[in-house]
Order: C-alpha cells, then sequence, then structure tokens
C-alpha cells in the first residue's frame, strides 16, 4: 500500500487538483464568472431555502381531466357511428358516462362492436393490468352506456400531470431562472420551487394559464348583445375579449387550426404601428388547414381564441398561405412576450390550481447559510482538534486529506452544475465526520499491528492494507442508504442524499490514495523507526 509508481503518484495528484479547481467559480462573483470561458462557468446553485425564492404547489384539476375524457368519447363514438352509417339519437354525457340510443335495433350488434373498439387496455407496472380505458354496456331499448373506470381516469390524471410538468418546466425555463426545481407530489400535484425570484405574481399567471390556443370563425348570423340575451345558435358560444372594456363576440365552436399546430411563436413589433406582436408558425398540417380556412372565408372576421378569450378578431383580407401570421391585441412588451412563451411550450392538457404558495425572503435564505455555515465550522474545528490530540503527526495528515475530500466534494457539485440546499450543507459536515472515521478506523489498526511487534514501516503498510475491507464494507452500506434516499425521497432528502453520496466516493478515494501517499511521502523521506501515533 505504500509503494506509488511515479505514474501513479502523478495520477493521484492531477486527479485532485483537477477536481478541486472546479470549486474555484464559486469564490468569485457571478458576473465575474460569465465572462470566463463556457466550460469554466460551472459552479453551485443556492437552493431555495439558501437564497430565497418562490414556492409554489400546484394540483391538476381532476374533474376538467374527467369532463375532456367524456367529452373525447362522445366525439369518438359520433365518428364511429357515422363511419359505420349507423342512425343514431340522443348523444349526450349525462351522469359521468356517454350514452346514445340506436335507432334500429338490428343494428345494435354491429354499434356494440365497433364502439368496443374505442376500448384499450390499460397498461400496468409489467404490461397489461388486465383493465380497460371504456366499459362499453347496453343499457336496453338500444342504449347503449359507455363508462370510464376509476382506474382509467387515474391513469390519465398521471399522464396529464407529466405532460404538466414537461410544459411548466419550459415555461419556467423560458423565464431565464437558475436550476428551478419542477417534480411530481403525489397523484395530481406538482411542486415548483425558483430560487431566486422574489415575487412569484408573474410566475403564477405564466404557469397556471392553460394556453389552449385556437382560431375560429366569428359567428354573424346573430348579434352578440341579443345571443348574450337569448340563446346563441346551437354550434356558437359567447366568448368575451380578454382586454377591458370586455367585449362579447359570437365565435364557432369549429375550430379551424389549434395551438397545436403551431412551432414557433416569437413576440416582435407591427412595422407600421411599433405595437408589440406575437409572430407564430405553423407546421405543414396546420399551414394547409390555415391556407384553406383563410381562402374560404376572405372578407369574414376571425378569432383568435386563447383559454376561452378573444384576443383579438381580424377580417380575413386576402388568403395567408405562408404558414405564418401576427397576433396583435393591444399587448404590452412583457404581455406579448408570455404569451411567445405559453404557445412556444404548448397547452397544459388540465387547469392547474394553485393550492400552496410560500416566498422565502433573502433574509431568510441568508440565516440558514450563516447557520450552517456555523455549524460546519464547529464541527470542522472540533475534529481538527480531536485528531491532532489523538493522532499527533499523522492527525495533521488525516485533516489535511478531509480538508481536501471537502473541496473536492464542493469540485464536484460545481462540475455537475447541483444545487446546494441546508439539508446538503448538513450531508457534507456528516461526510466530514465518515471522512475521519476512515482515518481512525487506518490509525488504530497501525497500532494493533505496532502492538503485534511489527516495525514501524511494516505496521503503517498493515493497516492501510488491512483496514480497506473494513472501510469498503461501512462506505458501501452507507452509499446504497444514499442511493435509496435519492430515489425514494424528494427535495431537500434528495439534496441531503447527493452530496452524502458524493462525499462517501470522495472519502474513499483520499483515504486509499491521497491519505496513503501523503504517508508514504513522509515514509521515503524520514525512514521511522516509530511512528508518531
Amino acid at each position: 500500500m505504500l509503494y506509488f509508481s511515479r505514474w501513479k503518484a502523478l495520477a493521484i495528484i492531477l486527479t485532485t487538483l483537477v477536481v478541486c479547481l472546479c470549486a474555484v467559480p464559486n469564490f468569485f462573483p457571478e458576473a465575474q464568472v460569465k465572462t470566463w470561458p463556457r466550460w469554466a462557468q460551472r459552479h453551485l446553485v443556492l437552493g431555495l431555502d439558501l437564497q430565497g425564492g418562490s414556492h409554489i404547489l400546484l394540483e391538476v384539476d381532476a374533474n376538467s381531466v374527467k369532463k375532456d375524457r367524456l367529452d373525447q368519447i362522445r366525439d369518438d363514438v359520433r365518428r364511429s357511428l357515422r363511419d359505420a352509417k349507423i342512425p343514431y339519437t340522443g348523444l349526450a354525457v349525462r351522469n359521468d358516462a356517454v350514452e346514445v340510443r340506436v335507432t334500429r335495433e338490428a343494428d345494435l350488434p354491429t354499434a356494440l362492436t365497433k364502439l368496443r373498439e374505442l376500448s384499450q387496455p390499460l397498461g400496468g407496472l409489467l404490461g397489461s393490468s388486465g383493465q380497460r380505458s371504456l366499459e362499453v354496456a347496453d343499457a336496453g331499448g338500444g342504449l347503449i352506456r359507455l363508462t370510464v373506470p376509476a382506474a382509467a381516469i387515474t391513469d390519465r390524471i398521471r399522464q396529464s400531470v407529466e405532460q404538466s410538468i414537461q410544459i411548466v418546466e419550459t415555461r419556467v425555463n423560458e423565464l431565464g431562472t437558475v436550476e428551478p426545481l419542477i417534480q411530481r407530489q403525489g397523484l395530481d400535484r406538482i411542486l415548483v420551487q425558483v430560487p431566486g425570484l422574489q415575487d412569484p405574481t408573474r410566475l403564477k399567471e405564466l404557469i397556471g394559464k392553460t394556453a389552449k390556443l385556437d382560431f375560429r370563425m366569428v359567428d354573424q348570423t346573430v348579434p352578440a348583445d341579443q345571443a348574450l340575451q337569448g340563446r346563441p345558435p346551437p354550434d356558437s358560444d359567447v366568448l368575451m375579449s380578454s382586454t377591458e372594456p370586455k367585449i362579447p363576440y359570437v365565435i364557432k365552436k369549429q375550430v379551424l387550426v389549434s395551438g397545436g399546430d403551431l412551432t414557433d411563436a416569437q413576440p416582435g413589433f407591427d412595422q407600421r404601428t411599433g405595437e408589440p406582436i406575437v409572430s407564430f408558425r405553423f407546421n405543414t398540417s396546420g399551414s394547409r388547414k390555415f391556407a384553406q380556412a383563410t381562402t374560404e372565408n376572405v372578407g369574414q372576421p376571425f378569432a383568435i381564441v386563447l383559454d376561452n378569450e378573444v384576443i383579438s378578431a381580424p377580417v380575413i383580407r386576402e388568403p395567408i398561405t405562408g404558414g405564418s401570421g401576427q397576433i396583435s391585441g393591444n399587448f404590452t412588451v412583457q404581455a406579448a412576450n408570455d404569451l411567445a412563451i405559453l404557445l412556444r411550450a404548448g397547452a397544459l392538457p388540465a387547469p392547474l390550481t394553485v393550492i400552496e404558495e410560500r416566498t422565502v425572503g433573502p433574509g431568510l435564505g441568508q440565516d440558514s447559510i450563516e447557520k450552517g455555515q456555523l455549524a460546519a465550522y464547529i464541527g470542522s474545528v472540533m475534529v481538527i482538534v480531536f485528531m491532532l490530540l489523538t493522532y499527533r503527526l499523522f492527525g495533521v495528515f488525516a485533516n489535511i486529506a478531509v480538508a481536501i475530500n471537502v473541496a473536492m466534494i464542493f469540485g464536484v457539485l460545481s462540475l455537475l452544475n447541483a444545487t446546494l440546499t441546508l439539508p446538503g450543507i448538513a450531508g457534507i459536515v456528516l461526510t466530514v465526520g465518515i471522512a475521519v472515521d476512515s482515518n481512525v478506523l487506518i490509525y488504530e489498526r497501525i497500532r494493533e499491528e505496532l502492538r503485534g511487534g511489527r516495525s514501524a514501516i511494516n505496521a503503517i503498510d498493515a493497516g492501510f492494507r488491512r483496514a480497506l475491507s473494513t472501510i469498503l464494507d461501512s462506505n458501501i452500506t452507507t452509499f446504497i442508504a444514499a442511493a435509496v434516499l435519492f430515489y425514494i425521497g424528494t427535495g431537500p432528502v434528495r439534496g441531503f442524499a447527493v452530496t452524502l453520496g458524493i462525499g462517501i466516493i470522495t472519502t474513499v478515494f483520499t483515504a486509499f490514495t491521497l491519505t496513503a501517499l501523503i504517508v508514504a511521502t513522509w515514509v521515503r523521506w524520514k525512514r521511522p523507526q516509530t511512528v508518531p501515533i
């Protein structure tokens, strides 16, 4: 254990030096670090509990998910029966089910077969769970009832949450914030933590909007005021404008082009008026549908509808065949930018409701930093004093190795652009104790070998060699616990697990390479007859 070739010693020193240098950007102002080369800009990001920020807990609207699913089933039933040329009446959503009555009794078996094709198996953990996404039953008298099982609704909510997380993450990242934490909590909740953001108002407005964009025609068969007083046409809705004062519009339900066909949206300014606008571009399918709609309706107004509010309702002057256009609606610069972000990220599959909101001020974060630093300083000083009093010169070697170990932890965390939280600091302090424990095992083993009559050099060599298995066993079991905490835990627990896991790896490295190299160098230099331990 005490023999190190020149190349092995050089490799250990270079590895230690490179990893420690990765922690250097943390000691310089962020503005200065940004002027450095891209590869040198990696640094630790302080978590919400250290630098303050916004904490928002969102909940997916399960009732909306269920309603959308039933509406989708109703449309699928209409399409299937029409394709099969089966006459029907009374297609509607009633009592959490879709009901339809087949006109001719002879068509009932065919209709049941066609509608059962809409049902798909639900995927379980190990494949199909044996449950179906839809239950189709003959209710008698030609009535067919389609119901969605609870397991299918749960699966739909899970899918909506996963899709919402991706969309929310895209929207938050567009704000230019640093290392936001976005993760699932439970079945239908999403946790959003944005360090450094002190005003969550804009964040809530941005991530809370469904951002469902539609292009529809304006229904001019009835005045909007008359539609508000009575009943609007069956194929139209009365929607209000998004700006004040609110203006009613009668909008056809048929969607000409949906926001799902957008490929890009960018804020800009109108060259003629100078007002903020949002320019958009469709994909191939959207371009074709938009060109057809504008060609067939020249001279007619069409509405741009966002979340059931009319942004603008311009008149189609000429066919728009280029697959792009612009949205104007008395926007401010920030409103145009936010709308572009929403459209680029896509629409949420279901509305999100804010059920918990907290703002952590920088003062509280600074207080956490100071207390964490104080705990780290006190713990480190006590460990250093203990090692010096107990093991003298070898205590100095151990303290040097532990200091380098902590620097390597910060270097690895910086290399990963990890987020450091208060539990993460606790993990680093705990790692100091684990690192010292490894040195204690080695040194106590050396003492045993000396008491057994070995020479100084042989005792040192045997101490490192025979303590290896014990140290590896203890650190591997601790690393397994850290891995379990990381994969099962959330938020602060994962931060603790990350620093603990990295600390264990650097501890094993420093104990059996760096400390051994320091001791081996001392042995070659001094050729000791006794061990000052």
